[in-house]
């Protein structure tokens, strides 16, 4: 069972923690769908000032909207299209300080102002995305995507 814990404040030491809930939360189940599911949620619940977060999952040649939190969201993502085409394409976490000043931004929700996007590679095969965004501009730093990234090679165990 899950339990919400109180996250101290200390980031580093709350990213630690985070990793251990998600490796919980996620160790014992090998649907794909399930463990996107918790880690979409488990991300909202820890996550400050942001307003989606989710994953988009690479299927014939492109992202299709996979489990997230948020508003409902675009659907259908060609690779080297906005953020999360660009992480596709480029095999790079994306940290956009301005999503306003990111050449062909995909505007899903017109609140967000930056957005974190990793990418999910899995024997060398694009399996998907995690998207995060946020109404506050520079809303994510080098910590955050340290974290985030080693999220993802927590998850990609179990996908």
């Amino acid at each position: 069972m899950f339990q919400v814990e109180n996250y101290s404040g200390a980031t580093e030491k709350d990213f630690e923690l985070l990793l251990k809930q998600l490796e919980a939360l996620i160790e014992d189940e090998q649907d794909m769908i399930a463990n996107l599911s918790n880690a979409s949620a488990l991300l909202n619940q820890f996550l400050k000032e942001i307003n989606w977060v989710g994953f988009y999952l690479w299927k014939q040649d492109q992202l299709v909207l996979g489990p997230f939190q948020g508003l409902p969201a675009c659907v259908r993502i060609a690779s080297g299209k906005g953020v999360c085409g660009t992480a596709v394409k480029e095999r790079t976490t994306q940290r956009i300080a301005d999503v306003h000043q990111f050449p062909g931004h995909i505007a899903c929700d017109a609140a967000s102002q930056s957005e974190i996007v990793v990418p999910i590679i899995k024997d060398n095969q694009v399996v998907g995305v995690l998207d995060i965004d946020s109404p506050t501009k520079n809303r994510f730093n080098e910590m955050d995507q340290k974290y985030l990234e080693k999220f993802i090679e927590i998850l990609q165990k179990y996908i």
